[in-house]
């Protein structure tokens, strides 16, 4: 017995746990490609003087942005545990700051907002 604890019922137990990290880490890339691809979609749909007029890049560099992030988190299949994992992480903060930043702002300066 180890003055911590009980030890591990088995070695399952403690492999579960040392895989845990990789799992997470897969779960995040497969759920950044639909985010991605919603992204994306989102930019090109939206007005092109929505995105001028609330101060932020223009309709083409942000289809250039995300359209370049979803590839990349195409390309890089295994996300961060791949060879390409700071381009697949660059890629993943792109596609968020285009959700968080400024797809509020350009629903909200195209009379858009919560419907529900």
């Amino acid at each position: 017995m180890c003055a911590q604890g009980a030890p591990p019922r088995s070695l399952r137990d403690v492999s579960l746990l040392y895989d845990l990290d990789a799992w997470v880490l897969w779960a995040v890339w497969l759920l950044a490609i639909p985010v991605g691809g919603y992204a994306f979609v989102h930019a090109l749909l939206q007005r092109a003087d929505a995105f001028t007029a609330v101060d932020k890049l223009t309709k083409p560099a942000w289809l250039g942005i995300t359209g370049a992030s979803v590839l990349v988190l195409v390309v890089f299949q295994g996300g961060p545990g791949s060879s390409g994992a700071l381009f697949w992480l660059a890629a993943l903060v792109a596609v968020l700051v285009y959700i968080v930043d400024v797809k509020p702002a350009v629903v909200r300066v195209q009379g858009g907002g919560q419907r529900w």
